[in-house]
């Protein structure tokens, strides 16, 4: 069984796309943990198997949705995402390998505009090279070693740079060439440069060992210009 959980906060206009075409793919459990929307979100994602409220942020959301799913298998699914035809196939022939605790999928950014082809391509090679993946490239891992692990970190930013941290070292982490279709919403609002450089140098700050809680003060005071 693949648990789908998808973290949403004002998310009316793509949720109930987002569930359809997720069960469109085959059986799963879709659990949608929603942060406190104002704009009809939980109501719009009634087709999901379980609508759950936590407090605000992706990791406490996803924690949350993770502790309530019964699936072996977690799938950690951003509301504008949308997975291809034959991605729980993917990913469970994937974790027939033992070796294997988790992995992501290749993006394809919904825009013909050729800089996301080299986006994608970057995104790609992190993965492959230093097996760091984000959350919007729909990160999916076995059950008892999220568990392991105490699950997303409870900090209010890159909760999934720091999980992969610890995910890595657990054993093979894939990246699965079948699609994930990707809202190119957020680099068209803030600049497709702009945001890709901006979040290269979070990153490495990351990485490096600076403070999640300190990175989103910085992240949110530059989305406010």
């Amino acid at each position: 069984m693949i648990s789908v959980v998808i973290p949403t906060l004002n998310e009316a206009a793509t949720i109930e796309a987002t569930i359809l075409a997720t069960r469109s793919i085959g059986d799963c459990q879709i659990v949608v943990v929603d942060g406190g929307s104002q704009d009809g979100t939980r109501e719009r994602a009634q087709l999901a198997e379980i609508v759950l409220s936590a407090e605000p942020g992706r990791a406490r959301q996803q924690n949350s949705g993770a502790k309530t799913s019964c699936g072996e298998i977690l799938l950690f699914l951003h509301a504008d995402c949308r997975l291809g035809p034959e991605s729980f196939d993917d990913i469970r022939e994937a974790l027939q390998d033992e070796r294997v605790v988790g992995g992501c999928f290749q993006q394809r950014i919904d825009s013909n505009r050729r800089i996301y082809r080299w986006i994608e391509w970057g995104n790609g090679l992190r993965v492959r090279l230093f097996k760091m993946a984000y959350g919007d490239q729909a990160i999916f891992v076995r059950k008892k070693v999220f568990e392991r692990l105490g699950g997303f970190p409870d900090v209010e930013f890159m909760e999934d740079v720091l999980f992969m941290k610890k995910l890595r070292r657990e054993g093979r982490f894939v990246l699965i060439p079948n699609r994930l279709l990707v809202s190119a919403r957020r680099w068209e609002r803030y600049g497709i440069i702009r945001q890709t450089l901006r979040n290269w140098i979070l990153l490495t700050l990351a990485v490096c060992g600076v403070s999640p809680n300190r990175l989103a003060r910085f992240y949110s005071s530059h989305k406010e210009e």
